[in-house]
């Protein structure tokens, strides 16, 4: 699990827990040879908090995410898949590095902003277009989790 995936799970729980939100996020473990579908699911009664996410972190200077080199062999399409199946909202959750002892920001984007570039024949997003999506503030060393994010 990498650093990224794990300040999304804390800050995601933490913000059910300040607002007394019964849901929980969490990550499930993956084995060396099964292939995990999300990076971070969330568990609630509350459609707005029945959640996936894909946890994508990029160094800035490598001017784009592209669906080819940032997603495995049809990882976009088993997504898609257990999304519609599960009934989940989607969300890419995507964090910019600019290098060590510089900040980092992240933003998410919609699963269906993905999917619709992505059928598009899109071949991703570049740091410009990731940077006009909802950014998740930042307060000292973690992210601060708002429902507006996300909502449609």
């Amino acid at each position: 699990m990498t650093k990224f995936e794990r300040e999304i799970v804390r800050s995601f729980n933490n913000f059910f827990e300040q607002n007394e939100i019964n849901a929980i996020a969490y990550r499930i473990k993956q084995h060396r040879f099964s292939s995990q579908v999300l990076d971070v699911l969330v568990d609630s009664l509350y459609d707005d908090y029945y959640l996936g996410i894909e946890c994508k972190s990029i160094v800035n200077k490598t001017g784009s995410l592209y669906f080819t080199q940032h997603f495995g062999l049809d990882q976009i399409e088993r997504i898609d898949d257990f999304l519609r199946r599960s009934g989940r909202k989607g969300i890419l959750a995507v964090e910019l590095r600019y290098g060590k002892g510089l900040p980092v920001r992240a933003h998410f984007i919609k699963w269906a902003d993905l999917k619709k570039r992505y059928l598009a024949g899109g071949v991703g997003f570049t740091v410009k277009e990731i940077l006009r999506f909802p950014q998740i503030k930042r307060v000292s060393r973690s992210y601060v989790i708002d429902t507006q994010l996300w909502k449609e």
